[in-house]
């Protein structure tokens, strides 16, 4: 496990996996590393910004992003790639990392590192979630998703993020509303080059950001 620490100038921000309508989604490029098979980034439980009238989830200040390596044999992990993100303060301008660094196979625990894994959002069963259910019906140019989620209440104010699990499909702002344990998203999808999709359920990834916590969610039933 290895952290990522990105330092922003006062009043700037940075963007989560899914950045909103105003954001730059990140793309990370790991190409040219050695002894390394698989990368997994570990996502700590972003903030939600409204910019110019639209939504945008992201960071500021300072982030730690955790990053799982897989190798593929013992020793130390060259990390070779590029890391393009987008920051913003009034404007938004993107921007270019270079990583090009050696990793012990064993290094000294970072509390940095140990904090941003623990403030991921909570897994399904810490949050006490149930059935999660998704209904689909088409529209003019893509298919309009209803998601019905038995969750506790997070807090006053919650952020609903749906992700279709597929790059290609963009998704709107959802809109929200909760009766009792049941919270209620309605989403529209859309492929980016206007082709026909199917939506693969059980790829559809829910996040549920409340003012006093948060739960990832994969997958949902047409229940």
């Amino acid at each position: 496990m290895a952290g990522l620490q990105l330092t922003l100038a006062p009043g700037w921000h940075t963007y989560w996996r899914a950045p909103g309508d105003a954001g730059i989604p990140p793309h990370f490029d790991w190409s040219g590393s050695e002894n390394l098979s698989a990368v997994q980034v570990h996502w700590p439980t972003p903030e939600v910004f409204d910019l110019n009238g639209m939504r945008s989830i992201g960071y500021v200040d300072q982030i730690v992003l955790p990053i799982e390596l897989t190798t593929t044999g013992t020793g130390p992990v060259h990390l070779r790639g590029q890391i393009d993100i987008g920051v913003c303060d009034e404007v938004c301008v993107p921007a270019s990392l270079t990583i090009d660094t050696t990793l012990p196979a064993d290094g000294p625990r970072s509390p940095n590192l140990a904090a941003a894994l623990v403030d991921q959002p909570m897994t399904e069963a810490e949050a006490h979630v149930g059935p999660v259910t998704c209904q689909t019906e088409p529209t003019d140019d893509g298919l309009r998703l209803t998601t019905r989620i038995s969750v506790p209440q997070m807090g006053d104010a919650e952020t609903v993020v749906i992700e279709a699990g597929d790059p290609r499909v963009w998704v709107s702002e959802p809109t929200v509303n909760r009766n009792g344990d049941t919270l209620r998203a309605t989403a529209d999808l859309v492929q980016v080059d206007g082709d026909a999709f199917a939506l693969n359920r059980s790829a559809v990834r829910i996040t549920v950001l409340g003012s006093h916590s948060a739960v990832d969610i994969q997958g949902c039933t047409g229940g």
